[in-house]
Order: C-alpha cells, then sequence, then structure tokens
C-alpha cells in the first residue's frame, strides 16, 4: 500500500470535502495505506457538530453579497472560517494501523503543527482544555476532525496571511470570543504557501506517528 500527498490549490470547499469522502473510501478499501491532503479555500463559514448558528454574527444578506457560503459538516467542534489565506490540511489515516486513541491524533496534529510554527521562528503553544494552537492568546491554528470506522478525515487550518483575518469578525471562532492572528502577523513578513506546504511535508514524514509504519495497539 503506499502513502501520498495531494496538493488541490485554491479550490471551493465543497470540492475539497467530495474529495476528502473519496480517499477515505480509497483506505478504506485498502488502496492507500493514507494520504495528507493540501488546500485552500474560497471563503466559507462551516459548523462542526457542535455548531450553534448564532456563532454566525454575519446575516444572510451579509454573507450573500460576499459571496460566503455555509455548510453544517461531520467534524468536531464550533463555527469556524476558511479563507484563501489559510492552508488547510486533511489528513486520511486509518487509525487502526497506528493507534485507536482519537485524543492521541488530535494531540499528535497539534504537534506537528507546534513543529512546522517552530521552524518558522515562531514560538507556538497550546491551551490547556482547548484543541488547537495559539501564539500567546491569540489562535494561529484550528482543528476540527471526524473519524469514520476508524479513518480520519477533515482536520486543520493554518493561518498564514494577514489579510484573510478581517473575515473572522463575521463568526465567533470555534464558539468563543478569541483573537485570531497568522505567521504573518507574527513575523511581520510575507509567508509563502510553497514554504510551509515544503516544511510541512518534510515534518510529516519526519513523524514516525503518521508517516512511518506507525504504532498498532
Amino acid at each position: 500500500m503506499k502513502f501520498e500527498i495531494f496538493d488541490l490549490g485554491l479550490t471551493n470547499f465543497r470540492q475539497s470535502w467530495d474529495f476528502q469522502k473519496s480517499m477515505l473510501l480509497r483506505v478504506k478499501q485498502k488502496e492507500l495505506s493514507s494520504a495528507l491532503i493540501l488546500c485552500r479555500h474560497l471563503p466559507v463559514i462551516t459548523l462542526g457538530r457542535s455548531g450553534k448558528k448564532e456563532n454566525i454574527l454575519a446575516g444572510d444578506s451579509q454573507l450573500k453579497k460576499l459571496n460566503i457560503k455555509t455548510y453544517e459538516v461531520e467534524r468536531g467542534g464550533d463555527v469556524t472560517y476558511h479563507g484563501p489565506g489559510q492552508l488547510c490540511i486533511y489528513p486520511v489515516i486509518d487509525l487502526a494501523n497506528f493507534k485507536k486513541d482519537i485524543n492521541w491524533y488530535l494531540r499528535s496534529l497539534e504537534a506537528l503543527l507546534l513543529d512546522v510554527l517552530s521552524d518558522f521562528g515562531i514560538k507556538a503553544q497550546t491551551q490547556s482544555g482547548l484543541t488547537g494552537i495559539w501564539v500567546k492568546q491569540k489562535k494561529i491554528a484550528s482543528i476540527g476532525i471526524a473519524i469514520k470506522n476508524w479513518i480520519t478525515f477533515h482536520g486543520a487550518s493554518l493561518n498564514l496571511k494577514n489579510d484573510d483575518l478581517a473575515n473572522f469578525s463575521l463568526i465567533r471562532p470555534c464558539g468563543m470570543d478569541i483573537i485570531m492572528t497568522s505567521m504573518e502577523g507574527i513575523l511581520n513578513q510575507e509567508v509563502r504557501f510553497d514554504k510551509v506546504k515544503r516544511v510541512l511535508t518534510r515534518r510529516w514524514h519526519e513523524a514516525s506517528s503518521f508517516a512511518g509504519t506507525g504504532r498498532r495497539n
């Protein structure tokens, strides 16, 4: 079986969602051992399983004017925004080949993101009782996963660009009153997607928990 990385580029959410499901089926059928999907989204708001519509602060007319669609999805968590200034990271992994432990998987994703940010000189951290990555009190990466037959999909989003942060004001991110930040906002310089993707894929391959033989129960 083989592992593959798919870079979908800038795409609408529905296309990437459908692609994730097709990869999930391929992993389930043992055509792939696992897949890592990278992409950027046209502006979109998604509601997770515990999402509350009142956490979307913008009205329907405003969202229509901005051409921002909303989707109710099967990932965990509340409401989030995705846009062209983010890198979305969707691993499709059969946890039966590693460890059937959702908390372990979430912490592994956080560790991967912390390593990537560290490679850019950004000192980030997790917060007790919460999922995601912060720089001081501002959130830079969000995580929301789904698991079907112990195969993962959905995943994480990492904020790269400053100019895409304004749309977070349309929602209450993750159902909380938090401030979002970006790599550019922290570094005060341009951050290129191709460089972040190279660092992330290198870190992915280095992480034996994901790209190696794995650890079975």
